[in-house]
């Protein structure tokens, strides 16, 4: 699917990949920072691992939340007025950041959690 066509409206979660040419590939995709500000705004939660946060830099997110990513990417969080540590996963609002490929189990497991505590929040809500 073209970046173009994603609404975040159709979904629960933006995950934003990791590695160090995605992130770096789309920080400057103009659409890529406008889909990540779309699901923030929207309350949506927003995943990214490795050197994704850099994504989030970008959009401007991170003042005053706690992240946590591939230990490089920690000066880029700082200057951006984020908090980083060392964790496996970090869990800020609907910001969910992890470290490396070797978190992805906490990684993954903590998305599920998250969206079905979304889902559950909804379902009470319209109940």
């Amino acid at each position: 699917m073209e970046l173009e066509a994603v609404d975040a409206d159709d979904y629960h979660a933006l995950v934003l990949p990791g590695g160090q040419m995605n992130p770096d590939a789309l920080r400057i995709n103009e659409k890529a920072v406008e889909l990540v500000l779309d699901f923030l705004d929207s309350e949506k939660i927003v995943a990214a691992i490795c050197h994704a946060p850099w994504l989030l830099v970008e959009a401007d997110a991170v003042e005053g939340r706690t992240l946590t990513s591939w230990p490089s990417v920690k000066t880029d969080i700082e200057n951006a007025g984020g908090d980083w540590v060392d964790e496996e996963v970090v869990v800020d609002d609907n910001i969910i950041t992890s470290r490396s490929p070797k978190d992805l189990d906490a990684f993954v497991a903590k998305i599920i959690e998250e969206i079905e505590e979304m889902d559950d929040h909804d379902v009470r809500k319209s109940a």
